[in-house]
Protein backbone atom coordinates (compact mmCIF):
# COMPACT_ATOMS: atom_id res chain seq x y z
CA UNK A 1 0.00 0.00 0.00
CA UNK A 2 1.18 3.81 -0.92
CA UNK A 3 2.64 5.16 2.08
CA UNK A 4 0.63 8.68 2.04
CA UNK A 5 -2.51 6.55 1.69
CA UNK A 6 -1.27 4.05 5.06
CA UNK A 7 -1.49 7.17 6.41
CA UNK A 8 -4.13 8.77 5.82
CA UNK A 9 -6.21 5.51 6.91
CA UNK A 10 -4.40 5.30 10.08
CA UNK A 11 -4.99 8.99 10.93
CA UNK A 12 -8.66 8.72 10.42
CA UNK A 13 -9.63 5.38 12.30
CA UNK A 14 -7.65 7.29 15.09
CA UNK A 15 -9.99 10.08 14.24
CA UNK A 16 -12.79 7.32 14.46
CA UNK A 17 -11.77 5.70 17.72
CA UNK A 18 -11.59 9.61 19.55
CA UNK A 19 -15.38 9.97 18.34
CA UNK A 20 -16.51 6.50 19.69
CA UNK A 21 -15.05 7.50 22.99
CA UNK A 22 -16.95 10.59 22.79
CA UNK A 23 -20.22 9.18 22.00
CA UNK A 24 -19.46 6.18 24.77
CA UNK A 25 -18.64 8.90 27.28
CA UNK A 26 -22.57 11.12 26.71
CA UNK A 27 -24.32 7.20 26.54
CA UNK A 28 -22.77 6.02 29.60
CA UNK A 29 -23.69 8.94 31.49
CA UNK A 30 -27.29 8.81 30.28
CA UNK A 31 -27.62 5.36 30.90
CA UNK A 32 -26.01 5.28 34.36
CA UNK A 33 -23.72 2.63 32.81
CA UNK A 34 -20.59 3.11 35.06
CA UNK A 35 -18.82 0.53 32.91
CA UNK A 36 -19.00 2.34 29.91
CA UNK A 37 -18.86 5.69 31.03
CA UNK A 38 -15.81 4.62 32.70
CA UNK A 39 -13.88 3.23 29.78
CA UNK A 40 -13.36 6.52 27.97
CA UNK A 41 -10.46 7.52 30.77
CA UNK A 42 -7.30 6.65 31.45
CA UNK A 43 -6.87 5.92 34.88
CA UNK A 44 -4.59 9.01 35.69
CA UNK A 45 -6.85 11.46 34.01
CA UNK A 46 -8.43 14.41 35.43
CA UNK A 47 -11.89 15.59 34.65
CA UNK A 48 -12.61 19.48 35.44
CA UNK A 49 -16.17 20.07 34.95
CA UNK A 50 -17.30 23.04 36.79
CA UNK A 51 -17.91 22.35 40.56
CA UNK A 52 -16.03 18.66 39.89
CA UNK A 53 -12.30 18.39 39.48
CA UNK A 54 -10.85 14.92 40.48
CA UNK A 55 -10.27 11.05 38.94
CA UNK A 56 -12.73 9.73 36.60
CA UNK A 57 -14.12 6.94 39.41
CA UNK A 58 -14.86 9.83 41.40
CA UNK A 59 -16.28 11.98 38.84
CA UNK A 60 -18.45 9.33 37.03
CA UNK A 61 -19.99 8.77 41.18
CA UNK A 62 -20.57 12.44 41.68
CA UNK A 63 -22.05 12.71 37.99
CA UNK A 64 -24.30 9.60 38.66
CA UNK A 65 -25.55 10.78 42.06
CA UNK A 66 -26.20 14.66 40.15
CA UNK A 67 -28.06 12.65 37.71
CA UNK A 68 -30.32 10.71 39.85
CA UNK A 69 -32.01 13.95 40.81
CA UNK A 70 -33.44 13.91 37.40
CA UNK A 71 -35.90 11.87 35.49
CA UNK A 72 -33.45 11.59 32.27
CA UNK A 73 -30.64 13.58 30.92
CA UNK A 74 -29.51 13.13 27.45
CA UNK A 75 -25.69 14.47 26.26
CA UNK A 76 -25.90 15.68 22.32
CA UNK A 77 -22.19 15.62 21.46
CA UNK A 78 -22.24 18.46 18.54
CA UNK A 79 -19.33 20.16 16.51
CA UNK A 80 -15.93 18.32 16.97
CA UNK A 81 -12.29 19.31 16.39
CA UNK A 82 -9.36 16.91 16.55
CA UNK A 83 -5.74 17.64 15.77
CA UNK A 84 -3.74 14.50 16.12
CA UNK A 85 -0.15 14.97 17.19
CA UNK A 86 0.75 11.19 16.59
CA UNK A 87 0.20 9.19 19.66
CA UNK A 88 -1.48 12.69 21.79
CA UNK A 89 -5.04 14.10 20.26
CA UNK A 90 -6.00 17.88 21.49
CA UNK A 91 -9.97 17.77 21.01
CA UNK A 92 -12.56 20.65 21.23
CA UNK A 93 -16.32 19.30 21.36
CA UNK A 94 -19.23 21.18 21.75
CA UNK A 95 -21.99 19.48 23.46
CA UNK A 96 -25.45 20.22 25.03
CA UNK A 97 -27.12 18.89 28.28
CA UNK A 98 -30.65 18.42 28.46
CA UNK A 99 -31.86 16.76 32.07
CA UNK A 100 -36.02 16.53 32.78
CA UNK A 101 -36.95 16.78 36.43
CA UNK A 102 -39.95 15.27 37.93
CA UNK A 103 -40.96 18.73 38.75
CA UNK A 104 -39.96 21.87 37.20
CA UNK A 105 -37.05 23.73 36.43
CA UNK A 106 -35.30 21.53 34.26
CA UNK A 107 -32.00 21.96 33.54
CA UNK A 108 -29.77 22.63 30.29
CA UNK A 109 -26.33 23.21 29.91
CA UNK A 110 -24.19 24.08 27.19
CA UNK A 111 -20.53 24.11 26.24
CA UNK A 112 -17.35 21.91 25.11
CA UNK A 113 -15.82 19.62 26.11
CA UNK A 114 -12.01 20.34 25.60
CA UNK A 115 -9.50 17.06 25.62
CA UNK A 116 -6.57 15.49 25.69
CA UNK A 117 -6.43 12.39 24.65
CA UNK A 118 -3.71 10.05 24.73
CA UNK A 119 -3.51 6.42 22.45
CA UNK A 120 -1.86 3.92 24.88
CA UNK A 121 -0.99 0.19 23.79
CA UNK A 122 -3.11 0.90 20.35
CA UNK A 123 -6.50 2.39 22.32
CA UNK A 124 -7.40 5.84 22.64
CA UNK A 125 -9.28 7.55 26.27
CA UNK A 126 -9.31 10.96 27.67
CA UNK A 127 -5.77 12.18 29.41
CA UNK A 128 -7.50 15.08 30.92
CA UNK A 129 -10.92 17.19 30.74
CA UNK A 130 -11.94 20.30 31.10
CA UNK A 131 -15.36 20.81 30.88
CA UNK A 132 -15.93 24.52 29.69
CA UNK A 133 -19.59 25.02 30.73
CA UNK A 134 -20.35 28.10 28.67
CA UNK A 135 -24.07 28.44 29.46
CA UNK A 136 -26.90 27.15 32.28
CA UNK A 137 -31.03 27.81 31.69
CA UNK A 138 -33.55 26.41 33.84
CA UNK A 139 -36.60 25.83 31.82
CA UNK A 140 -39.90 25.69 33.43
CA UNK A 141 -43.17 23.42 32.10
CA UNK A 142 -44.60 26.07 30.27
CA UNK A 143 -41.53 26.11 27.77
CA UNK A 144 -41.46 22.96 27.73
CA UNK A 145 -45.41 21.80 27.12
CA UNK A 146 -46.51 24.58 24.52
CA UNK A 147 -44.58 22.97 21.77
CA UNK A 148 -46.49 19.96 21.10
CA UNK A 149 -48.37 17.19 23.24
CA UNK A 150 -47.03 14.53 24.79
CA UNK A 151 -45.05 11.94 22.79
CA UNK A 152 -46.02 8.50 25.00
CA UNK A 153 -49.06 8.08 27.24
CA UNK A 154 -49.82 5.35 29.93
CA UNK A 155 -50.78 2.99 27.33
CA UNK A 156 -47.85 3.57 25.16
CA UNK A 157 -45.08 4.56 27.63
CA UNK A 158 -41.44 5.72 26.37
CA UNK A 159 -39.14 3.01 26.01
CA UNK A 160 -35.98 4.58 27.45
CA UNK A 161 -34.72 4.03 30.98
CA UNK A 162 -31.36 4.94 32.40
CA UNK A 163 -30.30 0.75 32.75
CA UNK A 164 -29.89 -1.86 30.39
CA UNK A 165 -33.09 -2.21 30.28
CA UNK A 166 -33.11 1.15 27.94
CA UNK A 167 -34.08 0.49 24.13
CA UNK A 168 -30.79 1.07 22.88
CA UNK A 169 -29.43 -1.74 24.92
CA UNK A 170 -31.61 -4.68 22.95
CA UNK A 171 -30.57 -6.17 19.78
CA UNK A 172 -32.52 -5.58 17.42
CA UNK A 173 -34.73 -2.59 18.85
CA UNK A 174 -38.55 -3.06 19.08
CA UNK A 175 -40.35 -0.23 17.71
CA UNK A 176 -43.83 0.21 19.17
CA UNK A 177 -46.63 -0.89 16.64
CA UNK A 178 -48.51 1.34 14.61
CA UNK A 179 -51.70 2.56 15.67
CA UNK A 180 -54.31 1.16 13.07
CA UNK A 181 -55.67 4.72 11.03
Amino acid sequence: MDAELERRIREQLDRDEIWRVMQRYGRGLDRLDTELARSCDWDDAIEDHGRYVGRPDDFIEWANGTSLAFESTQHGILNHHCDLQGDDAYCETYYIFTSKAAVAPHLMSTGRYVDHFQKRNGEWRIANRVCSIEAQYELHDYVLTRMMPPAYTEDEPCQASRDRNDVSYHRPPVPRQPKAS
